[in-house]
């Protein structure tokens, strides 16, 4: 029996794709749709089991953390906003006579600060883990630690310790006595302030004290350019003495800058010092700022970073 190659190749062909149209069929059979398997499961869930109580209990707790963390944020702004501009007033004093005037100006500015946005801030945290929001704040209080000791040391030559800062954001509450109670109770809350804080914003510090010393070079008040640098150096050598003990890379990178400051500052008061009987003295706080902005800043004389 002659049998046609050709034909059997085609009936051959058909039946391979009858079986993988049926394999198709069947495989789309046993398809899940997650989405209404999810539907499924939704309305199986019984809402008054404990375990779906808990998950929203858990759930209203993170909204109402998150939801505080947002408004410590925004406070934390304001703090910062507030903290620069007193420091710009700060820099305004550029004659004894206005002295005295600005220097009350900013420590009304600078109270304000500590009785309105840092009791908002403290009342947020009556009650909560402080380090959980800590860094919320810890921006705007880096740069309000900026602002207090640049006025302090405008004002007397030098600052408080990192207590007197804690002490003064803490905050006693007397409530009112009630029907329930005839005494009164009192109740204590503070803003967390860690001793890293207070050394980052004695660090930023330093960078005001190098814009105060130039500033007073071009007014011609050479005598506190002195005063203002050795005052850096004392607090750049605290700094190595700490940075040898505690290794924070944050506090690393400040001593870097803190470095430069001090570099312009030295510069400037030995251009003074050295060539100042060269240079005739209407020029000679001309020629001391160029030579402190002559030092190239990327220049860190090897120091490296832990």
């Amino acid at each position: 029996m002659n049998i046609d190659l050709n034909i059997c190749f085609r009936f051959l062909t058909l039946a391979l794709l009858a079986g993988r149209r049926n394999r198709k069929h069947h495989d789309k059979e046993k398809i899940i749709n997650l989405g209404d398997k999810g539907k499924e499961v939704m309305e199986d869930i019984n809402e008054n089991s404990l375990v779906i109580q808990q998950f929203h209990e858990y759930a209203a707790e993170l909204d109402a953390k998150h939801d505080r963390y947002e408004r410590i944020f925004k406070i934390n702004r304001d703090v910062g906003i507030e903290s620069k501009r007193i420091i710009f007033l700060l820099h305004t004093i550029d004659k004894e006579s206005k002295r005295n005037a600005v220097l009350d100006a900013a420590k009304t500015r600078l109270d304000n600060v500590v009785q309105k946005l840092f009791r908002n801030i403290a009342t947020e945290l009556d009650g909560q883990d402080a380090y959980q929001f800590h860094r919320a704040y810890r921006a705007g209080i880096e740069e309000y630690i900026e602002a207090l000791t640049f006025h302090e040391y405008l004002q007397n030559g030098d600052m408080q310790d990192w207590s007197a800062l804690e002490k003064a954001l803490t905050y006693h509450t007397i409530s009112s006595p009630t029907d329930s109670s005839e005494q009164s109770t009192s109740k204590t809350m503070q803003v967390m302030v860690t001793p890293t804080d207070y050394i980052l914003g004695i660090a930023d510090l330093t960078g005001e004290l190098m814009r105060k010393c130039i500033n007073n070079l071009a007014i011609g008040d050479v005598s506190s350019c002195y005063q203002t640098c050795n005052f850096v150096r004392k607090i750049y050598i605290a700094f190595l003495g700490y940075t040898s003990v505690v290794h924070n890379n944050e506090v690393n990178k400040k001593i870097i800058t803190l470095k430069h400051s001090l570099t312009k500052m030295e510069n400037a008061c030995y251009t003074i010092k050295v060539r100042g009987s060269e240079i005739p003295k209407h020029m000679l706080a001309d020629v001391a700022i160029a030579a402190a902005e002559e030092y190239a800043t990327e220049d860190d004389e090897g120091y490296q970073a832990f």
